[in-house]
């Protein structure tokens, strides 16, 4: 009734969030909330009380959630630890013809084919829990596929594992929502906060695997013969200096034995079964839906709609704005496993010093990650994406500038451990922006998020081989400067909606003191 006048104008999300609004003020520790809807004519209808299903206490129901929350951390750690050791070995392991930068420009085609039509059926079809588990299957078959490297095993590896990673990555992102905003709203806290909190545990716990697993590599690589030393001329072309690959970085080198190769697999393809296995047997599944009591169930949407989820958000304005930063955040991993690495430490240092370079990127990953879930309902999600804005260009100035040489070594793990900072503040504040800002439509908000990030890697991928280190800097540097405009866009509408359901709600209530008084 009182609300009828402002619907008329506001679009379609804008209403959405009013209802949210006035349905959370109506909330009380002493009643059960009221359920509302939203007529065609902008008018709210009350329907019986809503009633959550089970009887735990809070504190049980917060246990619950947080053994979940480590659940699904674990499980990745152990999952990442395997393959995110093997991706960055893949174009060193694999360097004839071209066939491990093959492998991965074919893995992220198929993520970004996987982005458009596979999370919103299988989350839908399948839960968050066995779409999960069915994915980390994919990743476990690209490991026993590396036993026999070769064309006609990598590629159709590569291939599924591209084909799982979407849904792996939406389930996961809808599944730590979903249990955030459960948690929150029956301790009475801000959804945001916990859902931030809850992306801070699991990236400690996830960033933590490029530590694991790179120490892996190096340990049982350690066997392999001296390195021979790095001539002064080779240096030359180190860094920003460097065009199209050089190929003297990996002559420096001489490649494991094939035992020591094997030795590294079978303990990737282990910690692939165990993260499988901890999924199926641990993690509870979880459901979307506050049921009310007496009252049927919303029908399903129909197959194709569930197909045409993903791209019929792009209606929404912000998520066309946002696209860019899942873009950037691919396009800066792939720089980071692919350029730096073979550019500036294995240039430089000698492929052996990769791993311990990853590692300390890892770290500083793992770290920030937990702090930054911490103290983002202190600072906010903006003073989060100033400070990696910050930092990243920072340190893409520096790279474009600075000559590496081996008498530097602190600057070659400085770099990795600032990068590192800075790619914390994209992993959780971008999960949880898009879980806070697409609450309603999360499976197909989650999948645009991976199809931009998988565009990000095919696109660093793609020009790795034939475009000098210091134009992919450049390239870097203007696409993180558009996206921060995009983004600060997206944070002035949320700004000026809030301000404008804040005027309704106020409104609303003198007009309600109004009628109250003239009936009296």
């Amino acid at each position: 009734m009182g609300l009828a006048w402002f619907c008329h104008g506001p679009p379609l999300y804008l209403r959405q969030r009013i209802q949210d609004t006035f349905a959370k003020r109506r909330n009380s520790p002493r009643s059960a909330p009221l359920a509302t809807s939203l007529d065609t004519r902008g008018s709210y209808t009350y329907s019986r009380p809503l009633t959550f299903t089970g009887t735990d206490t809070s504190v049980h129901t917060m246990e619950r959630s947080l053994k979940n929350v480590l659940v699904v951390s674990f499980g990745f750690l152990l999952l990442f630890t395997a393959y995110g050791g093997l991706q960055n070995l893949q174009s060193s392991l694999y360097s004839q013809n071209g066939l491990g930068v093959a492998t991965l420009s074919t893995l992220y085609s198929a993520v970004l084919l996987s982005s458009m039509f596979l999370p919103p059926i299988l989350i839908k079809k399948c839960g968050c829990k066995w779409t999960i588990a069915g994915s980390m299957c994919c990743y476990v078959a690209f490991s026993l596929g590396s036993f026999h490297a070769s064309w006609y095993t990598l590629i159709p590896t590569s291939i599924l594992l591209g084909l799982g990673a979407a849904p792996l990555w939406s389930a996961h992102c809808t599944y730590l929502t979903i249990m955030g905003n459960s948690e929150a709203q029956k301790s009475g806290k801000l959804s945001k906060d916990v859902v931030n909190q809850y992306f801070g545990i699991f990236f400690l716990i996830f960033q933590s695997s490029g530590v694991w697993g790179n120490l892996i590599s190096s340990l049982v690589f350690a066997q392999t013969p001296t390195q021979e030393t790095i001539s002064e001329e080779q240096l030359l072309s180190c860094g920003a200096n460097d065009c199209l690959m050089a190929t003297a970085a990996s002559n420096s080198t001489q490649p494991p034995s094939q035992q020591l190769i094997y030795t590294l697999l079978g303990i990737y393809t282990g910690s692939g079964i165990l993260a499988i296995l901890l999924v199926a047997v641990f993690l509870e599944p979880v459901k979307d839906k506050l049921e009310t009591k007496g009252e049927k169930r919303l029908s399903s949407p129909t197959f194709w709609s569930t197909i045409l989820s993903t791209f019929t958000l792009f209606r929404d304005r912000r998520l066309c704005l946002l696209i860019l930063l899942p873009l950037y955040s691919g396009l800066q991993q792939g720089f980071l496993s692919g350029e730096y690495t073979r550019s500036y430490t294995t240039c430089a240092l000698g492929i052996h010093f990769v791993g311990y370079v990853m590692i300390c990127f890892s770290a500083t990953t793992s770290l920030c990650s937990l702090l930054f879930g911490k103290v983002s309902k202190y600072t906010g999600r903006a003073a989060l994406y100033g400070l990696g804005t910050a930092t990243h260009l920072s340190c893409i100035i520096v790279l474009l500038v600075w000559h590496p040489h081996p008498t530097q070594l602190a600057i070659f793990f400085l770099l990795p451990g600032l990068w590192g900072m800075a790619d914390a503040v994209w992993q959780t504040q971008n999960n949880a922006l898009y879980g806070a800002l697409f609450e309603k439509n999360k499976e197909a908000a989650f999948a645009n998020y991976r199809l931009g990030e998988a565009l990000g890697f095919v696109i660093a991928f793609g020009y790795s081989s034939f475009l000098c280190v210091s134009v992919k800097l450049y390239i870097l540097l203007a696409v993180l400067s558009l996206t921060m405009v995009a983004y600060g866009t997206v944070e002035y509408l949320e700004s000026r909606a809030t301000g404008e359901i804040t005027a309704a709600g106020k409104k609303t209530i003198q007009e309600e003191k109004g009628e109250m008084q003239t009936e009296m």
